[in-house]
């Protein structure tokens, strides 16, 4: 997530209670640092809990140890010490108990979120929230020390919280508002006027809830968030060596001590509250303990004695955040859907899904890493979530579906589900790999206590719908008392003859139907209750699924945003393809867009997206992505792209690729030509404006006759780069130029004569009489070689008036429009790739404005702009041009300006589209001949320029800006910048003297000079002179 700098955090590490998930978890973490959620050098650590229920507070004791181990260890340190926390940020974050609608946990629930900011694409977790929240917003300013963090709530912090550490010392927990109906079930915090902690109460009574009550009625809720400084973390660290404390962790589990089970609020941060008694806290029982039997209590009674000993003497206090929220994320799924679904919103939020026909989705319901094909109707409020469906399928109202696949889409056929959870969960069975699924109501409770239902009805009345009984689900001997949904073998695990599917729960909906078959099938299966199911989860093959799943309807998104011509961006999602490793399957979908969609636009942005696959695998190395294209390995698949055979060249391209993906400097050039066949296609495009090139006959000149053509040059007041192609004809441009003269002179010009000799002289020089190129040609033969095209903006100027001189010699006149697309078609026979406005503004007299529209045949229209009388006089007065001395790169410029607009970065879509836009401002600001709106929008034209082509700035140029800045009205680098003319509109008028003074004080500005200018309207002129007897 794109953010100020975060938490360079030390050590990460993530708490969970089963052994097998500590490799999975442990690449999840790794797979946050690939995307850059978390820093590059961020010690990563997934830690096993030393038993299953040794509570928060055992959990952190035990993961403050591990830190602090590794720490030692880095150090050079043979043993533990604590000293190596006086300079570390460290973050545990806990993954907590079993969640029912999540076989990952709560941490890695996916949310109904996305970051379009994100480098890299990817489906956010709760872990991922948490994780931006503790690093961007209440991480950043604080000490060193440890921070804890739950992960079992959803929260929501503002951007700056305002928590100051200024003079901070002991501990902090951070507090939540909440009602105080919410807090009957959860625990609060009461606090002094000086933000000091006084009590902590769980499930308080009315009169203490009261008591913590803020002016505004809301109370601080306790959060799951703690700091712990690094005095206050050494403190804490002690306790590992000291019994009963030590079988908190895997050290003292190790050598033999019995678990005892901690609360990070209720044991360990309740020692530490003001108003708390010692006789009280030694005799206390934290509630995530219940009840036991003395034995336990006398145990926990030695615990509380010596953290009382350690940490009473250190302070706690609150940081309260009255702008953030919490919600501790329970069991219930009337509460998980809310929180997942969008109540009153007008429609569906669907979120890395493809989804065919969207209409069906109700309102307010949520759809996260889906592929539905066909008619899948979702009624309002329910949930889909990693789940690939082929309709036709109902899904009504209140229900959450996760984990299915295609080929379990049938069993759904014919059914409506309404108030129901149906999940398919991947399980390991004796090593054995396989699929189960869960069918459970929405009202159903998880609790141990109470009457009970399932499929939201009484168990009685299910054992009489569906024939089931109780010696089915339950032993005979288990008490009535622990009959419940946790402990009923309901789910078939596996089944003797058959794969299992969804049907295999589903038909519990509506026995009557064949009911007793599929009762038999049912009691034939190898069934587990809940809480046996949850130690078989596969999470690795779960994890895994997503992300295949995530993948494929990936490729889905890149077929349709290519094909619908869509401007989003698919550089996140080609980041996380190559950063997770699959980037074949997307260079196969990309492949395929290219080969079949028949149009050379959207054709060239595929291949300019399978370049952009090749940078990232890169990573970095094997050298700049701008560089040649001309390796004869790739001539044959440029060969068919130039004929126009798409399938046979991308195909080509594809096979000679496969030989260039072994180390980064090869990945880097095939990248290179990648970018050189979109340039084919890219031309071709533009090579359609040929369709507005005529001419007509004239008088021939005689020969030896010199045709003379001479063009003013031009600046540019907005619209810049929204004329080059492929923007020109797939955004559309819109480009404000002027013609000028410079120092009096139109600076541009070209002639040409008939010669007898079958012969091509070429000359090029600064003047007539200064020809400092001179090359003869005898033959075609004699250009063959000719492969280092450059066109800056003068050149297309220079060509305009190159061809205009030819075609006159020649006995054809071509008119200024006709020449307009000419010298495109012209730049794209030489490989320039230009864009139209430099020939619009130099070949085109006065202040105009060219249009291209988002269409081929590319067409360039100019409309001649109206200036109030006396207007062009005044701003002849104030215009300046100063040449800064800088020869700019514009080539490399130009390429990497393609390489956004095809990637679609969005501040790069949006800058195009304000460029068009402030072209129209700027031609309405010259109407009403208004100076300083011009200045104004010179300067926000040159922030677009560079927003466009980050480099175009040079450090001089940029010190020459600065010293003019208090005398102009604004200023610009002319064209793609990076050096050339500066331009500016000045305060006062004719200030070339007073300027020049200016600058001639300013150290470093290096060899510039000042020039008058003054608009031009009278563009391109061609005549006829005299005959010479030399060229």
């Amino acid at each position: 997530m794109e953010q100020p700098k975060g938490v360079d955090w030390t050590v990460i590490i993530l708490t969970c209670q089963y052994k097998d998930s500590v490799e999975v978890f442990q690449r999840e973490l790794e797979i946050r640092q690939k995307r850059e959620q978390i820093p590059t050098r961020t010690l990563l650590l997934a830690v096993e809990d030393p038993e299953v229920r040794v509570g928060s507070g055992g959990a952190t004791l035990n993961a403050l140890l591990v830190a602090a181990e590794h720490l030692s260890a880095h150090a050079g340190f043979t043993v533990v010490t604590s000293d190596v926390l006086h300079s570390a940020w460290i973050l545990i974050l806990h993954m907590g108990r079993d969640f029912p609608f999540d076989d990952c946990g709560r941490a890695f629930t996916c949310l109904p979120v996305e970051d379009p900011q994100a480098p890299v694409e990817a489906v956010v977790c709760n872990l991922d929230r948490l994780l931006d929240i503790m690093s961007h917003r209440l991480g950043p300013g604080s000490p060193p020390g440890v921070w804890v963090c739950s992960t079992d709530m959803l929260l929501s912090v503002p951007p700056n919280p305002g928590i100051s550490w200024d003079g901070f010392r002991g501990a902090r927990v951070i507090a939540l508002p909440g009602s105080a109906a919410y807090a009957r079930n959860h625990g609060v915090y009461l606090t002094d006027s000086q933000g000091f902690v006084l009590d902590i109460y769980y499930q308080g009574t009315e009169a203490e809830i009261q008591r913590c009550a803020r002016p505004d009625g809301r109370v601080p809720l306790v959060s799951g968030l703690v700091f712990f400084s690094v005095e206050t973390a050494e403190h804490l660290l002690a306790t590992h060596v000291s019994p009963p404390l030590d079988a908190c962790t895997y050290m003292g589990l190790d050598s033999g001590a019995r678990p005892v089970q901690l609360s990070l609020f209720f044991d360990i941060l309740l020692c530490m509250a003001r108003n708390v008694r010692r006789e009280d806290f030694l005799v206390g029982r934290p509630p995530e303990m219940g009840q036991g039997d003395a034995d336990i209590a006398g145990y926990l009674h030695g615990a509380r004695a010596e953290l009382w000993r350690e940490l009473r003497d250190q302070p706690l206090t609150v940081a309260y955040v009255p702008d953030g929220s919490y919600n501790y994320m329970t069991n219930s799924a009337s509460e998980f859907l809310h929180s997942l679904t969008f109540p009153g919103a007008p429609g569906a939020q669907v979120v890395h899904s493809q989804v065919e026909e969207q209409q069906l989705l109700g309102a307010g319901s949520s759809v996260v890493s889906c592929l539905l094909e066909g008619p899948i109707r979702l009624g309002p409020g329910s949930v889909l979530q990693h789940c690939h469906l082929r309709g036709p399928i109902h899904v009504g109202t209140g229900c959450f579906v996760s984990g299915l696949d295609v080929a379990q889409s049938e069993a759904l056929h014919g059914l409506e589900l309404q108030d129901l959870v149906l999940q398919g969960h991947h399980v390991q069975l004796h090593g054995a790999r396989s699929q189960a699924f869960t069918l459970v109501g929405r009202l159903d409770s998880w609790e141990r206590q109470g009457t009970g239902t399932y499929l939201n009805m009484s168990w009685s009345q299910f054992f009489q719908k569906t024939g089931i009984r109780d010696w089915d689900l339950w032993d005979p001997d288990m008490p009535p008392i622990e009959r419940c949904l946790l402990s009923a073998r309901l789910f078939p695990v596996l089944h003797p003859s058959r794969a299992l599917g969804p049907q295999d729960m589903l038909w519990m909906l509506d026995p009557q139907e064949d009911g007793s078959k599929a009762l038999r099938a049912w009691r034939a299966s190898w069934r587990l209750s809940w809480e046996q199911l949850q130690p078989c989860l596969d999470r690795a093959a779960t994890l895994a699924s997503r992300r295949h799943l995530f993948f494929r309807q990936a490729l889905h998104k890149v077929r349709h945003v290519l094909e619908a011509r869509q401007d989003l961006s698919l550089r996140p999602l080609i980041q996380a393809a190559v950063r997770e490793g699959c980037p074949g399957p997307l260079m196969a979908t990309l492949d395929q867009v290219a080969a079949g969609v028949g149009d050379p636009g959207v054709a060239a942005r595929a291949l300019a997206c399978v370049a952009d696959v090749l940078g990232c695998m890169a990573e970095g190395q094997g050298g700049l992505r701008s560089g040649p294209a001309a390796n004869p390995e790739w001539v044959r698949p440029f060969s068919y792209l130039e004929c126009g055979d798409l399938a046979r060249g991308v195909a080509a391209l594809a096979e000679e690729r496969d030989k260039w993906l072994s180390r980064p400097a090869l990945l880097v050039r095939a990248a290179r030509h990648y970018e050189g066949a979109g340039q084919i296609l890219i031309r071709q495009a533009v090579m359609s404006a040929q369709h507005f090139v005529s001419s007509v006959p004239v008088e021939l000149p005689a020969p030896g006759q010199w045709v003379v053509a001479e063009c003013p040059a031009r600046v540019d007041f907005s619209g810049g780069w929204s004329d080059t192609p492929p923007l020109a004809y797939e955004l559309g441009g819109a480009v404000l130029g002027l013609a000028v003269r410079v120092n009096g002179r139109r600076p541009i010009g070209a002639r040409a004569r008939r010669i007898p000799e079958p012969e091509l002289w070429l000359a090029l020089g600064p003047r007539q009489d200064k020809m400092a190129t001179k090359i003869v040609c005898g033959s075609l033969d004699d250009l063959q070689d000719y492969c280092q095209p450059h066109a800056p903006g003068t050149s297309s100027i220079l060509a305009g008036a190159a061809l205009a001189a030819l075609q006159r010699a020649a006995g054809r006149a071509v008119g200024t429009e006709a020449l307009i697309h000419a010298v495109l078609h012209l730049e794209q026979v030489l490989t320039t790739g230009g864009g139209w406005q430099d020939q619009v503004g130099g070949l085109m007299p006065g202040i105009k404005v060219g249009r291209s529209r988002a269409q081929l045949p590319l067409k360039v229209e100019v409309e001649e702009i109206t200036v109030p009388v006396g207007f062009v006089q005044k701003l002849n007065d104030h215009l300046l041009l100063v040449d800064t001395g800088k020869t700019r790169l514009a080539r490399n410029l130009l390429q990497d300006v393609l390489r956004s607009w095809y990637a679609r970065l969005p501040a790069v879509v949006q800058n195009a589209h304000n460029l068009v836009r402030h072209t129209e401002e700027c031609a309405e600001a010259f109407r009403q001949g208004s100076l300083p709106l011009l200045g104004q929008c010179l300067t926000s034209y040159w922030e677009q320029k560079k927003l466009m082509a980050p480099g175009c700035e040079p450090l001089a140029v940029r010190r020459m800006m600065d010293v003019l800045a208090p005398h102009v009205h604004g200023q610009s680098l002319a064209g793609a910048g990076g050096g050339g003319f500066l331009y500016l509109l000045t305060k006062e008028p004719r200030q070339k003297e007073a300027l020049e003074a200016v600058l001639a004080k300013t150290e470093g500005l290096g060899n510039y000079s000042i020039h008058l200018v003054e608009v031009d309207t009278q563009g391109l002129s061609v005549q006829l002179l005299g005959t010479e007897a030399s060229a």
